[in-house]
């Protein structure tokens, strides 16, 4: 692990300027990107006049709270193109979601978008400690989820040597890192704890290995879970944000001196928090739904977008710019069990404290009759023994009392719970629909 107290940081005059000049950097581009979009856009031109607004209404940053919010629910209404503001042929680039839940989202970027893309996704790594000409080993996966390409234009930019791995292939991801010796890991989190097993289950030592900085995200994940990750491999663990309707990764990351929550790249993406019920903007502070503008964004301009993140705003630290407190859930993945809100991240902060037992875990939604039943399915660590089976019983008992509901814990065997490459699946609601 490099020392942090020799660390020297280095920024962008953007990331140390005051919050004046951030501001008055923020309403310019503000102004342009609600006319951009209102102009180009039929959509949006449709939501705003709906709304009574015109982007002329726009004179201070208080003012966006008068335009109307952007959801998935209208990029997926004009599938496939329909929010693009530039002719299709200069779109140079087209990702979008798995599409799992209805159409996939799409999202479009210019040369300048890919551009952008991969100056504050190189920002994001100069944030986390990495330094040109370290080695990135990058096992987001490819294709049309934006993590992959996302880090490695960003690496790339940054002058670091790309391992473009993608996602899966374990046992060949291991092998690789002992073989190249990288600096450098971007993966999600669950994906590296199963990277870790492997390290294990081959007889390496994780401590041993070359890796000095793992930068994670596409999930929420805990401090727990950090310093598992970070005692491990005896590396530094920062949390890096991004969602494509946005940008992708690179819209937010923790600063390795100090990990005590998200920079947002504020000149690039404003913030606002809002009361997930009413849409009424909180101050910073408090908790909420995180909201996104895009403020340079040409293809595809993104307005007021409700992430269904759940997070608050917070003054910055080692930059100017504002921190986003570490996701604790999404205000769509929230379950509601028996009248409780339960959030996968509250179960994992409490497994994560049991060493009998692994981070490896899955919730599952039942309903017997007229009544939720929850059952929390975790693996054993190797070696555990019967001391996993009292594991879970505390594990259950804690449940109850720092939730307040009654769930069944299923201490498994290792490897007992399938693995995934991307973002695990940490809920199966088998609830009946309706």
């Amino acid at each position: 692990m490099f020392s942090i107290s020799t660390y020297k940081p280095l920024t962008d005059p953007i990331e140390t300027a005051s919050r004046d000049e951030i501001a008055a950097l923020q309403l310019g581009r503000l102004k342009w990107s609600l006319d951009h979009a209102y102009r180009n856009v039929p959509a949006y031109r449709k939501k705003f006049d709906d709304a009574g607004v015109h982007p002329d209404d726009l004179k201070s940053l208080a003012d966006l709270a008068k335009f109307p919010f952007t959801t998935k629910a209208d990029l997926r209404d004009n599938y496939p193109f329909g929010m693009f503001a530039v002719p299709r042929e200069q779109v140079v680039r087209i990702h979008g979601s798995s599409g799992t839940t209805g159409k996939p989202t799409v999202v479009g970027y210019t040369a300048r978008d890919i551009q952008t893309w991969a100056d504050v996704v190189a920002r994001s790594l100069r944030a986390s400690g990495a330094r040109p000409g370290m080695i990135a080993h990058v096992a987001y996966g490819y294709g049309l989820f934006t993590g992959g390409l996302g880090a490695h234009y960003g690496a790339e930019k940054l002058g670091c040597t790309v391992i473009p791995i993608s996602g899966g292939m374990t046992e060949r991801q291991v092998q690789l890192i002992q073989d190249f010796r990288p600096d450098i890991i971007m993966v999600t989190p669950s994906y590296m704890l199963a990277i870790l097993d492997e390290f294990r289950k081959a007889g390496h030592d994780p401590r041993a290995s070359s890796l000095q900085i793992g930068i994670f995200g596409a999930e929420p994940w805990t401090n727990a879970m950090r310093g598992e990750i970070e005692q491990s491999f005896d590396m530094h663990a920062v949390d890096i944000y991004g969602l494509s309707e946005v940008i992708g990764p690179g819209v937010a990351n923790e600063c390795v001196e100090t990990k005590d929550g998200l920079h947002i790249w504020e000149d690039h993406f404003y913030p606002e928090i809002i009361d997930p019920e009413t849409g009424a903007v909180l101050p910073d502070g408090e908790k909420g739904e995180l909201v996104f503008t895009a403020l340079t964004k040409e293809a595809m301009p993104i307005i007021r977008y409700r992430t269904r993140d759940l997070t608050r705003l917070l003054p910055g630290t080692a930059r100017s710019m504002r921190r986003m407190e570490k996701v604790t859930g999404r205000s769509d993945d929230m379950m509601i069990v028996r009248g409780v809100n339960v959030f996968p991240t509250q179960i994992e902060e409490m497994l994560l404290t049991l060493d009998a037992l692994s981070a490896h875990y899955q919730i599952v939604l039942t309903r017997e009759g007229r009544m939720d039943e929850m059952e929390v399915k975790v693996e054993a660590r190797p070696g555990a023994g019967d001391a996993a089976k009292a594991a879970g019983k505390l594990l259950a008992q804690r449940i109850k009392d720092k939730i307040g509901i009654s769930a069944w814990v299923d201490v498994l065997p290792p490897d007992g719970i399938e693995r995934s490459a991307g973002k695990a699946r940490r809920i199966v609601d088998q609830r009946p629909k309706g």
